[in-house]
């Protein structure tokens, strides 16, 4: 195996480039925002690292990547509210405060990369979830994360390592 990429560089015009591969991405239905708040739909602005990566084992196998690999499962979630000492953290369900549920019934979740946005530490109300995930088949604008269809994501993961980091730029 070759070395892992240092940068993976996402546009405003939807591209992704990591070395000599350029893929269509998804970015979130906000726009590109310096000023990332919860809610807002936007994808930071920034560099981040690339914390880990999950997958559903009902679904599909693990990527291969030098990334830290795990399986979700229908206990996993992510906690988006401001207000919970959770927030922006995995939870494990049923959990008292605001998340999202990983395990979901459309594939969006299947393959997830966790970027390292806001959490070291988590700053209430600068944005929780902010992932790498799968597009979906329509390609609507996500929420504020970077979305790529399936082929495309695991092909990706294979260029990168734990020194990978993402950068957005507006």
């Amino acid at each position: 195996m070759t070395a892992p990429i240092p940068e993976i560089l996402v546009s405003a015009d939807n591209q992704l480039r990591a070395g000599e591969l350029t893929l269509s991405c998804v970015l979130g239905k906000g726009g590109i925002r310096q000023d990332k708040r919860e809610g807002d739909g936007a994808t930071p602005v920034g560099s981040f690292p690339l914390r880990r990566v999950l997958y559903r084992p009902d679904r599909i196998a693990p990527p291969r990547t030098a990334l830290p690999v795990f399986p979700i499962s229908p206990r996993d979630g992510w906690c988006d509210d401001p207000g919970h000492p959770d927030y922006n953290r995995p939870v494990t369900l049923p959990h008292p405060a605001r998340h999202e549920t990983l395990w979901r019934e459309d594939h969006v979740y299947d393959l997830i990369v966790i970027l390292g946005h806001n959490d070291d530490p988590p700053v209430p109300g600068a944005g929780s979830a902010i992932f790498m995930h799968l597009a979906r088949p329509g390609r609507e604008p996500t929420e504020g994360c970077v979305a790529l269809d399936l082929p495309d994501l695991l092909r990706l993961l294979e260029l990168c390592g734990p020194e990978t980091r993402i950068t957005v730029k507006g």
